[in-house]
């Protein structure tokens, strides 16, 4: 049986928490931010969890599936 890989890509993105959650960081934070709030821009730097329709594709990446 050959080995698992992790997508490069993903396990720069995502990190797994304890408890098996994946946390990610928001998208939109890098440029154009002079036309964002300060409540968004503060809101985007925040991670979060990521959405239950893209877990799995997320899990397969990191090889976690």
């Amino acid at each position: 049986m050959p080995k698992v890989k992790t997508n490069s890509s993903a396990k720069k993105r995502f990190r797994v928490t304890g408890t098996g959650k994946i946390r990610m960081k928001h998208a939109y934070k890098a440029h154009k931010l002079y036309k964002k709030s300060k409540r968004a821009k503060r809101a985007l730097g925040q991670t979060d969890n990521v959405s239950k329709p893209d877990l799995n594709n997320v899990k397969h990446m990191l090889g976690l599936k």
